[in-house]
């Protein structure tokens, strides 16, 4: 399952909610200019999700500040998206330089151009929005692991809410072998491989050592078996298997 490095965005909104107070409410003063929303989730689950957490994308990093946090006062006393659009923009333009703190610092020159109009837009939209719930995930524990650990920042899943594309799509891949027909994804133990050593599971199209190599580290045992459950149960099924549908559809049924 190996797949592009999310490229870190650090914390470059140090004290985003200061620089969001200073600025005057200007509804509807077109700070930003339009961008692509569904783009721009895409490129926020691939540049920003590694490290700063939104509600929408299912993230919840906190490398960075927690942009619904820094968002949200600022929203309900009536700032336009175009103006939280337009402070993205800014901060992501005029980053503070790189430090060893991460949480004080972005990367320069993470978004440019197009890319950068459909990611500010999109977190302008978005951004301590209350009508944005984020993935409704099924009531399994692998689906919450999946969430905790940003499965969803690079791969698409139904049943997790993911449709991020910088990796390969889990609902294909899964259950599939390859790799000269080895069973890598079509048993418990090749998931977990896959998961945990993914240098030796590479999806066809994916170059090698990309995918972070940690996992197997980081995820206690009990999770990585939760995740490894929910991988092999729901992918690919997520429409048609009543446990692998968001829980609030299970209950309404």
């Amino acid at each position: 399952m190996s797949r592009p490095k999310p490229i870190p965005t650090g914390g470059g909104f140090l004290a985003l909610a200061f620089a969001v107070a200073a600025i005057p409410l200007l509804s509807g003063c077109g700070v930003s200019a339009k961008g692509n929303f569904d783009r721009g989730k895409q490129l926020f689950a691939a540049k920003c999700s590694t490290c700063h957490a939104l509600r929408d994308a299912g993230s919840t990093s906190t490398v960075g500040p927690n942009l619904d946090a820094a968002f949200g006062q600022a929203r309900a006393a009536g700032m336009d998206p175009e103006t939280i659009a337009g402070v993205v923009k800014d901060q992501v333009e005029n980053p503070r330089p790189t430090t060893s703190n991460p949480s004080v610092s972005m990367p320069a020159e993470l978004l440019s151009g197009t890319d950068l109009d459909d990611v500010a837009s999109y977190i302008g939209e978005v951004a301590g929005n209350p009508k944005f719930k984020g993935p409704q995930l099924p009531n399994l524990p692998g689906a919450l692991v999946f969430s905790q650990n940003n499965c969803a920042g690079c791969h698409t899943m139904q049943a997790a809410g993911a449709s991020a594309t910088t990796g390969p799509n889990l609902d294909d891949v899964i259950g599939k072998a390859f790799l000269n027909g080895k069973d890598n994804l079509k048993t418990p133990a090749g998931i977990k491989q896959a998961i945990t050593d993914p240098n030796k599971t590479i999806a066809p199209g994916y170059p090698p050592s990309v995918m972070p190599q940690t996992f197997g580290q980081t995820i206690t045992a009990q999770d990585l078996s939760a995740l490894v459950k929910f991988l092999q149960q729901c992918s690919g099924k997520g429409a048609s298997t009543p446990a692998c549908q968001p829980a609030t559809s299970n209950k309404k049924k």
